[in-house]
């Protein structure tokens, strides 16, 4: 059974506040939401960032990382690169124990590999986030949109699983043998790279007199490609972490594999980005509390239901 560390700083008749995110592949949790996770554990909140897959069929990103060893032994490289970042962001993490599906690419796709994640019965896929909620009992959950955030196969399903899970978790009836129901209070899905904060993020470089990383991607586009985009999330939730950007670039880097030194992550400075833009956006997919919106907390409702 998952241990559930005591080190709230919640104090007598205070349940500690808890709070899980669910992701696929090991690098996803220090890209999305990682300043959040850094903040709220430094106050107290016990955190758990669950890994859907090993991320095995990853490919290495950062060239000083072709070096002999490294590709053959994939998966123990990036579960060494995962604790590494757990460390530094200074929450809990755990592999759920599903294979890789890797991000198919060509016209048509080629299928995807028998055995991988994306392929799994939801029924299937879900039950080990189930247990690790009822384990953890997490307050808050964090996931992805129905588009995955972006559209990998095992983001998609990342966020399948994740809905299935806070539903089902709390049902008696839905995996009996997976421990006592927990019922998640709120859901949130990652609203991370959006036009709003690429474009403060692109004004605020010119205004120094640098370059934008962001110059291209904020360009106008023609109206029939604006008509083919999905509607963009709402954001409902925004959480000021501007503290912890540095400790959050420091678990991405740990993603060696993943995610050069030079990266274009790494290009705008951090005084920069803490003026412009100093939180970490979400949006308010469920909730079972009564959440006044918009909010700058993830526990915004939770913390009186917690309190004894």
């Amino acid at each position: 059974m998952l241990a559930v560390p005591d080190h709230g700083r919640a104090g007598p008749g205070v349940e500690p506040l808890r709070l899980m995110a669910v992701h696929a592949h090991p690098d996803d949790e220090s890209s999305k939401g990682a300043a959040t996770m850094a903040r709220y554990a430094r106050e107290g909140a016990q955190v758990l960032v669950c890994t859907l897959t090993g991320g095995e069929r990853g490919t290495i990103l950062n060239p000083a990382m072709e070096q002999p060893g490294i590709r053959e032994n994939l998966t123990a490289v990036r579960r060494a690169e995962m604790a590494a970042a757990r460390e530094v962001l200074g929450v809990q993490q755990r592999f759920l124990g599903f294979t890789d599906s890797g991000l198919p690419e060509g016209d048509p796709p080629p299928p995807l590999p028998d055995g991988c994640f994306a392929l799994e019965p939801l029924d299937r896929a879900a039950r080990p986030l189930v247990q690790a909620v009822r384990e953890f009992r997490p307050h808050v959950l964090l996931t992805y949109d129905e588009n995955g955030g972006y559209p990998h196969p095992d983001h998609i399903k990342c966020h399948q699983v994740s809905v299935a899970a806070f539903e089902d978790a709390a049902d008696p009836d839905r995996y009996p043998d997976c421990g006592e129901p927990w019922q998640p209070l709120k859901l949130y899905y990652h609203v991370s790279f959006h036009r709003a904060r690429m474009l403060a993020l692109h004004e605020a470089m010119l205004a120094h007199g640098l370059e934008s990383p962001y110059a291209d991607r904020i360009n106008p586009v023609d109206s029939a490609a604006k008509s083919s985009r999905r509607r963009p999330l709402t954001i409902t939730t925004r959480v000021p972490c501007a503290d912890y950007f540095e400790i959050r670039d420091q678990a991405l880097r740990a993603h060696a594999t993943q995610v050069a030194p030079d990266h274009g992550w790494f290009v705008v400075p951090l005084e920069v980005q803490r003026a412009a833009w100093p939180t970490e956006d979400y949006h308010l997919a469920r909730s079972v509390v009564d959440a006044e919106l918009p909010e700058d907390d993830l526990f915004a409702g939770v913390r009186e239901k917690v309190s004894l």
